[in-house]
């Protein structure tokens, strides 16, 4: 099979998860009490307000009516209007707060890979050591600790005791200066950008990072106890020869895989980090939705998500043979 018609399996395959998505996704929100139309219109409002704003927004209609209705206009893409925000499509709204949440993720993982991949190298060459035992209890404690926690103990050290930088928001390198408090230049937008990001960044870097050491530290001491570079060390290479040229890219597969999980659920952390830091990104969209029932936000931002699941699992499986060309699509060896 060619890599185009393994993508192209996989894309159809997406369709039947994707369905069953919406299909869970609307039976809860519908299921939950209370009535987003009353929330919205307030409790002063009289009957004849009610149901106009049901009737605008279609919640008038029996269930099975709307659910199909949702999804023919999800087909087309259309993920509806917001009841919150007062008529204004949810695809604009994603696409409003996605830039914020995207930088977020970005600088994340490029911490926590940037200091994933070396620790975990470094201890997996000193296994059983010091070294080796500090970057185990270091990425244990990672792995257990909450994102909200850790993000509420470095406001209250860096921001709170330190002041040395601020606690909440988030100013994007592109602002213009003028609309910065106390920029001139666009370095200082840049410099201002970077210290509103350092501290979300370390808290919703750390699970990640602490995850990807583990499986770099694994994957290396595995493919080092491999026979080939058993064989290597036999006859003379250097250690640091073998670790760039036998045992890194091999061993990069399982932490690939792991890379991938967690850029794509760590959408879900990036909920708890911007509600602790009062970021206005995809996360707090969500939180807004569910505390004003806005049946359509919900639905939107749920199945974005899931999209943006599906095809990071596609991308990190179509990688895999970029790496190894060992591997093949058809199910035989890659030769």
């Amino acid at each position: 099979m060619t890599t185009t018609g393994y993508i192209g399996r996989r894309l159809l395959q997406i369709v039947p998860v994707m369905l069953f998505v919406v299909t869970v996704t609307f039976v809860l929100i519908n299921s939950i009490p209370g009535d987003p139309v009353r929330i919205l219109v307030g409790p002063a409002a009289d009957a004849a307000a009610i149901e106009a704003a049901r009737a605008k927004y279609g919640l008038d209609q029996p269930l099975y009516v709307r659910y199909v209705r949702y999804l023919a206009a999800v087909a087309t893409g259309d993920f509806g209007t917001s009841i919150h925000y007062g008529g204004i499509a949810v695809t604009e709204k994603i696409f409003e707060r996605l830039p914020v949440t995207l930088l977020l993720l970005a600088s994340s993982f490029t911490l926590a890979i940037g200091t994933a991949i070396p620790l975990g190298i470094f201890a997996a060459k000193n296994r059983n050591n010091g070294y080796d035992h500090l970057a185990r209890v270091t990425s244990l404690i990672g792995v257990s600790t909450p994102s909200f926690w850790v993000g509420l103990l470095l406001i209250i050290v860096f921001a709170y005791y330190g002041d040395l930088l601020p606690p909440s928001g988030l100013i994007m390198p592109w602002a213009d200066p003028a609309s910065v408090d106390g920029a001139t230049s666009r370095l200082d937008v840049l410099v201002t950008a970077a210290s509103h990001l350092i501290l979300p960044s370390i808290t919703l870097g750390t699970l990640q990072m602490a995850a990807i050491t583990r499986i770099e530290r694994s994957s290396m001491l595995e493919v080092l106890n491999k026979d080939y570079v058993q064989l290597a060390r036999a006859y003379g290479v250097s250690e640091r020869t073998i670790l760039r040229r036998q045992a890194f890219k091999n061993a990069q597969l399982p932490v690939l895989t792991v890379i991938g999980i967690q850029m794509t659920t760590a959408l879900g952390g990036a909920v708890l980090t911007e509600t602790v830091f009062n970021i206005n990104g995809m996360g707090n969209l969500i939180i807004t939705a569910v505390r004003a029932q806005d049946y359509q936000l919900i639905m939107g931002t749920t199945i974005f998500f899931a999209i943006v699941f599906v095809l990071g699992v596609l991308v990190v499986d179509v990688l895999y043979a970029v790496i190894d060309p060992r591997i093949s699509y058809g199910g035989g060896s890659g030769e």
